[in-house]
């Protein structure tokens, strides 16, 4: 795994503060990222004294125009770990409070209908690249969008990918350190497979394994905000209407999730053995995760209810419902 390399002024102590976590037993690899962005921006605004100011603080915490309000809170999470550890250190910084980001409203996963799918991979289908700015694009993001949906992974998850994490002879590939700071195996359908072979025959010719598989650029994943201004213009092109809170493209790993549970129920497949694949797939901490996914699928479909309560009339109850980005 490539050292990332910190340039603004705090780049001793953000590496001292990586380090630190890491000896007290944490990975900190997601963390590392996110500190990055932090040093990024830090170094943008050409700070030459070892001071960040409120005004500083209260800019990097204004939400981005393509993010959810979750990702804004993690944001905002980690600027408040890198400035409460420096003002341990004596420095004059500004630690943004906690209660910043009100609980955002309770979003209704949208489950897209076969019909979208076909209409969405249609758009993506036809993607066409800008040579300066994403010269792979035609290639990459008809794979993207089809293993983010027939996985149910994270998109960070699979933007951050390398080519040493796919072992495409075996047709799956390793997300390594995802949510939970768990690894996990991931099977690739034996279609993608081929296309993924063909994508790396193209474009990494001359890539070291450590390269970001779906780069943007050599040595540069793509970004979030890559993805959901793409997402955007094929949802258009589709004719799928966003109402300003969604679909998101998260909403590919709810439609992955309630799909295959509805498989599973119409082939009378054991819920009590299936379900834990399901949680291990997904990378969930807890059942009670997975099990929003299901109770979610007996929401949307009468009949599948009818079966769960028949078949296990103990294994829907009411859950605290999840959101996990």
């Amino acid at each position: 795994m490539n050292t990332l390399i910190f340039d603004s002024i705090f780049k001793n102590e953000i590496q001292d503060l990586i380090n630190l976590k890491r000896a007290q037993g944490f990975k900190y690899v997601t963390e590392e990222f996110a500190l990055k962005r932090i040093d990024k921006y830090l170094a943008g605004k050409n700070i030459q004294e070892k001071v960040i100011t409120k005004s500083v603080v209260d800019e990097w915490c204004l939400r981005k125009t393509y993010e959810t309000q979750a990702n804004q809170k993690s944001r905002i999470s980690m600027m408040r770990v890198l400035c409460s550890y420096l003002l341990e250190l004596g420095f004059d910084v500004y630690v943004p409070p906690k209660g910043l980001i009100r609980k955002p409203q309770k979003y209704n996963a949208h489950i897209y209908t076969d019909d979208e799918l076909r209409r969405f991979f249609k758009a993506v289908d036809k993607s066409q690249s800008v040579p300066s700015e994403c010269p792979y694009r035609h290639i990459i993001m008809p794979i993207f969008f089809r293993i983010l949906y027939t996985s149910g992974l994270r998109v960070s998850e699979l933007r951050l990918a390398k080519i040493e994490d796919f072992h495409l002879d075996e047709g799956y590939f390793i997300v390594k350190s995802g949510k939970n700071n768990k690894d996990r195996i991931i099977p690739i359908h034996p279609v993608l497979v081929k296309k993924c072979k063909e994508l790396k025959s193209t474009i990494h010719i001359d890539s070291d394994e450590s390269e970001y598989f779906f780069m943007k650029l050599p040595g540069k994943p793509l970004t979030l905000q890559c993805v959901y201004n793409n997402f955007r213009r094929y949802l258009d092109k589709a004719g799928i209407s966003h109402n300003g809170r969604g679909p998101r493209v998260h909403d590919f790993r709810h439609t992955y999730c309630v799909n295959l549970l509805k498989k599973w129920v119409y082939e009378e497949k054991n819920l009590l053995v299936y379900l834990p694949y399901m949680k291990t797939m997904l990378g969930h901490e807890s059942f009670d995760e997975t099990a929003y996914y299901l109770k979610l699928t007996a929401t949307l479909f009468p009949m599948i209810q009818l079966k769960l309560e028949s078949s296990y009339p103990n294994i829907i109850e009411t859950i605290e419902e999840h959101d996990s980005n």
